[in-house]
């Protein structure tokens, strides 16, 4: 809570360059899969043009075509991930976990995957920094989906488990650390 209160005045601020940007709502709601296979609404703030998500789940390419201009600053320093801080305080995600999936994606997981369903998903990841380049990889492919469902999906989740397997105060604020340094650093 206190997280939201001190950060009130980035939110504002980031709305009004929303706002201004492009029309449509502030806020970007979507269903992800969350801890024991729960569904849950995940919050973001809007980095792209009104009902973009029609024309596929995956963002391809650093320069996909329905980002905004204010989007692509706020993917740039994951800011846009800020509003999932609600669920946090929701207890719906932690500050560190396996990012949830959508289900689309989770409904092909093995049942040796299913294991990142036994924990809160996070705002941030061993996955998230490995693969902050996932838009990139998934442009040059020829078929993206394929990509992310046979070569990136597996190999995040592989990194999830490890978190997973060893849950300690040092590797969360190890991962805390890392996220932040992978952010300032992607200048």
């Amino acid at each position: 809570m206190t997280g939201l209160i001190i950060l009130l005045p980035v939110f504002i601020l980031i709305s009004i360059c929303i706002a201004v940007d492009s029309r449509g709502g502030i806020f970007y709601l979507q269903n992800r899969v969350g801890k024991k296979g729960v569904d849950f609404r995940l919050w973001k703030f809007r980095t792209m043009k009104t009902g973009s998500h029609h024309k596929g789940l995956l963002t391809v390419g650093q320069k996909d075509s329905r980002i905004t201009r204010v989007g692509f600053f706020l993917r740039k320093y994951k800011l846009d991930e800020f509003p999932q801080l609600f669920n946090v305080l929701k207890s719906e995600m932690s500050l560190v976990g396996p990012r949830p999936e959508v289900r689309k994606y989770v409904d092909l997981y093995s049942t040796e995957q299913m294991k990142v369903l036994s924990v809160k998903p996070g705002i941030t990841d061993l996955a998230s920094i490995e693969y902050a380049n996932e838009n990139e990889i998934l442009g040059r492919s020829p078929h993206p989906d394929k990509t992310y469902i046979e070569e990136i999906m597996p190999a995040k989740i592989l990194l999830n488990m490890k978190f997973i397997e060893q849950p300690t105060l040092r590797n969360y604020l190890f991962i805390i650390l890392k996220t932040i340094n992978k952010i300032f650093s992607n200048q």
